[in-house]
């Protein structure tokens, strides 16, 4: 699935509308089968059969059924993880989503889907590009959310154009000019879909001298989005480059969450350009002063609610129904 599709997807599930029926969000692990997410899936069902009242229960039967029925039908055999919405009633949703990835067995019921892990899907796996080097080949890969889509592919055969040809030392001095003049078109092929497709992380794999000569001739605009150097042999099956590179990634990823949350603390701790809890963050955000929203996992701030006349924000329960900053009655729940 592709990045942009994922948002769509995103944007469909938030603006998503409320009944009386609730909605099941599903997220498994598939990475190791039914043994890697059966046993949390049946636990968090019986949990919840257990704590919801009859009438909230006929609905979580009903759109129980549709996930039971899709996860023994409908799941790719190389989906790593699968994000499942249902909802019964008058009014029924039923979504799912297949990755390449993996995402963490969760299962829960409420008003309206949770997304929290299908953003922080978004987050830990941009589009990324790989380039893939050796004396046989070289190719430009693309990851998308662990879809991989080859986007440039060349082989220089360069024994070939030369060796009939020319002496030892010629052959091997050619060669060398072959091979140089090989490098930079691919890096000018490379510079033109980094700036054209908007990359912002790169990847070097394949054989370790050629990933060498490539990295020290990358210009400085490339070298800046370089995340690592995968060392890889022209045997090596391409899906296994791609996965050594994906938990390279990955790490570069946490790393750079744990930097944004220093620079955060250090704003905080300076009495700089940042704002915490709730009620102080949807305010930066409503007018539009936030450059960047960082959420811990386990973030849980409750209900809420917004004036739509006057757009003031509260965790507290309005009394009455009433905005305290304006008097309107027209009040939407966070």
């Amino acid at each position: 699935m592709e990045m942009k599709n994922l948002r769509k997807h995103i944007r469909a599930l938030v603006t998503l509308g409320e009944t009386e029926a609730p909605v099941i969000s599903c997220y498994l692990n598939l990475e190791s089968g039914v043994s890697g997410y059966r046993k949390a899936l049946d636990e968090r069902i019986g949990l919840l059969r257990k704590s919801l009242d009859r009438d909230t229960r006929r609905y979580f039967e009903e759109a129980l059924s549709r996930i039971e029925t899709f996860i023994a039908t409908k799941l790719l055999p190389d989906a790593k993880g699968a994000a499942i919405f249902s909802r019964g009633g008058d009014q029924p949703f039923f979504r799912s989503l297949q990755f390449r990835v993996p995402l963490p067995n969760w299962f829960g019921v409420d008003s309206a889907p949770n997304i929290y892990h299908l953003v922080e899907l978004k987050d830990t796996y941009p589009r990324f590009v790989i380039l893939f080097s050796t004396r046989e080949r070289a190719c430009i890969m693309e990851v998308n959310l662990g879809d991989v889509t080859e986007i440039w592919e060349e082989h220089p055969e360069l024994h070939e154009q030369t060796n009939r040809v020319w002496t030892r030392e010629h052959y091997q001095h050619h060669r060398k000019e072959l091979e140089k003049q090989f490098i930079t078109d691919k890096i000018n092929i490379l510079g033109r879909l980094i700036s054209a497709r908007g990359y912002t992380h790169l990847i070097l794999a394949g054989d370790q001298r050629m990933t060498s000569r490539v990295r020290n001739v990358l210009p400085k605009h490339l070298a800046s989005k370089l995340v690592d150097i995968v060392v890889a042999s022209e045997r090596d099956r391409l899906t296994d480059v791609v996965s050594a590179a994906l938990v390279s990634f990955v790490e570069r990823i946490k790393l750079e969450s744990q930097t944004v949350v220093e620079r955060l603390h250090r704003q905080i701790n300076t009495h700089g350009l940042a704002v915490i809890g709730t009620v102080a963050t949807l305010n930066a955000l409503k007018w539009g002063q936030a450059d960047m929203l960082v959420l811990d996992k386990s973030y849980d701030p409750g209900p809420g609610w917004m004036c739509e006349a006057c757009k003031a924000i509260s965790l507290n329960r309005a009394l009455h129904n009433i905005c305290p900053e304006c008097g309107s009655e027209e009040l939407r729940d966070l």
